[in-house]
């Protein structure tokens, strides 16, 4: 199938799955976010990635109840989408936000000023090699401030 066309299918998965799952009755599904979907190259099958917000329990419960409810989705994306076939849909955990958030907070618990954008420790300006994109020590065989042709 067409590159361009399996991208807009992702799309409106993501947009559809994301309302459907708004008006979704089951109690056991907490608050969920839509973060991602792959399609199949025969988009058959779509996997849609979704974060909870909430503790593992909560987490767990509220993929068993998308896993439950899939074919409803299924249904519903069916009759929303122009397909010829509604992909089977596969409800995946994703844990992306929170690494994101994890790093946030590491990277705000470092000292400001003692590493720079690589991550190394800031040594003195003397510790750069003449050319390094420095202007490194003073070269003692030609004097500062004069140019040699």
């Amino acid at each position: 199938m067409d590159p361009g066309r399996l991208q807009r299918i992702r799309t409106a998965i993501r947009e559809e799955v994301s309302d459907i799952l708004r008006g979704f009755k089951d109690p056991r599904l907490g608050f969920v976010s839509v973060t991602d979907v792959e399609v199949s190259r025969d988009a058959r099958v779509a996997k849609v990635f979704v974060s909870v917000l909430g503790d593992d329990q909560a987490k767990q419960q509220s993929l068993k109840a998308l896993k439950s409810g899939s074919g409803f989705v299924r249904t519903a994306l069916g009759a929303r989408l122009q397909l010829r076939h509604a992909p089977e849909v596969v409800f995946r955990l994703d844990d992306s936000i929170e690494r994101g958030t994890r790093i946030q907070v590491l990277l705000g618990q470092l000292e400001p000023g003692t590493a720079d954008a690589a991550g190394a420790p800031r040594g003195s300006e003397d510790d750069e090699a003449p050319g390094a994109g420095g202007p490194g020590p003073a070269r003692a065989d030609r004097p500062t401030g004069t140019r040699e042709d």
